[in-house]
């Protein structure tokens, strides 16, 4: 008897999903910072990271950008972006007390929750806002309106949220969760108080369910699924959740194709690729050259949508342009 022939192997091969990587506004958001250096030229000042990715903060850090925790790290008169997640109305005030220059780069789906938060605030609601704790877009959202805004991030804070009236009551959330995991939230306060009402419209952005609408359409087929995006990124971090839940055996989160273990490929003959709203598609191209080098060179997109959104610069910088 011969050796078994090579053939008798599964074929290796990588399913890549579309949509992934950059949403629109997370590019709106780098492109406002690159836009100010052009402008004005360095230093200029970001609060927090202008979009939740190591290889985008560092490529601007090396082109002059300096990024803060607070705004009052920043010296009077400069100038400082806010960053796509946006800032509560505090720290707006607290630029405008110490003369700073600002573009606000708040991505546009967030400015919406935003503004939501104050018509119901406005209606005397109690809002409770489904969310994860110390995450700049809660901060921001929960800060519109402090006195009306609850945080439910656990199973737990479902249980125990307090309200006023029951019969006004409204749940918003932070865009960037799973779809899954805030209906499983919602449905827990909804046993509660019956008379709970829905955000005008789906607060979770196109992007976060777009991309998760991807992972589990190809993660049953994946004996590994690889996200590309960094740790603090929220919605890079669901990806993996959602491709377990969706059948994938594994699944792990990486930055840069460097930080995968080549043990995770011992018996894998498919791998699912994708990454996060604030993934630069580059990194992903250079996973795939990684994964090729190991053998998966054929890969198969695997597409549940097209996206066509674009939102304008923010409108300090279109009236600088000008």
């Amino acid at each position: 008897m011969s050796a078994a022939s090579p053939a008798t192997e599964p074929a290796k091969r990588v399913l890549l999903a579309k949509p992934r990587g950059y949403c629109a506004g997370v590019d709106r958001a780098v492109i406002a910072v690159e836009k100010a250096l052009e402008l004005y030229g360095p230093p200029v000042y970001v609060r927090k990271e202008i979009v939740h990715n190591r290889h985008v903060v560092d490529t601007l850090r090396e082109r002059g950008v300096i990024f803060v925790d607070e705004t009052s790290e920043v010296p009077e008169g400069e100038l400082v972006v806010f960053s796509a997640h946006g800032v509560s109305p505090a720290v707006h005030a607290e630029a405008a007390e110490r003369n700073l220059r600002t573009i606000d780069a708040t991505c546009p789906l967030v400015t919406k929750v935003h503004k939501e938060v104050n018509r119901f605030a406005r209606d005397d609601y109690d809002i409770l806002l489904i969310g994860h704790e110390g995450h700049e877009e809660v901060e921001g959202t929960s800060g519109e309106a402090p006195d009306h805004v609850q945080l439910v991030d656990t199973a737990d804070d479902a249980a125990s949220a307090q309200v006023r009236d029951p019969s006004k009551v409204v749940w918003l959330s932070q865009t960037t969760l799973s779809v899954d995991e805030t209906m499983e939230r919602v449905n827990q306060l909804r046993e509660r108080f019956p008379n709970l009402a829905d955000p005008p419209s789906d607060d979770i952005c196109y992007a976060t369910s777009n991309r998760q609408t991807a992972v589990k359409a190809m993660a049953g087929e994946c004996d590994l699924v690889l996200v590309v995006g960094s740790r603090n990124s929220s919605n890079s971090k669901r990806l993996v959740e959602v491709a377990l839940q969706a059948g994938a055996r594994d699944s792990h989160l990486v930055d840069y194709a460097s930080e995968v273990d080549e043990a995770w490929l011992e018996g894998v003959s498919t791998v699912g690729v994708t990454s996060g709203a604030s993934v630069p598609d580059v990194l992903v191209m250079d996973l795939l050259q990684w994964l090729a080098e190991r053998g998966y060179g054929q890969v198969e997109e695997v597409t549940t949508a097209n996206e066509k959104i674009a939102f304008a610069l923010p409108k300090e910088l279109r009236k600088a342009a000008k």
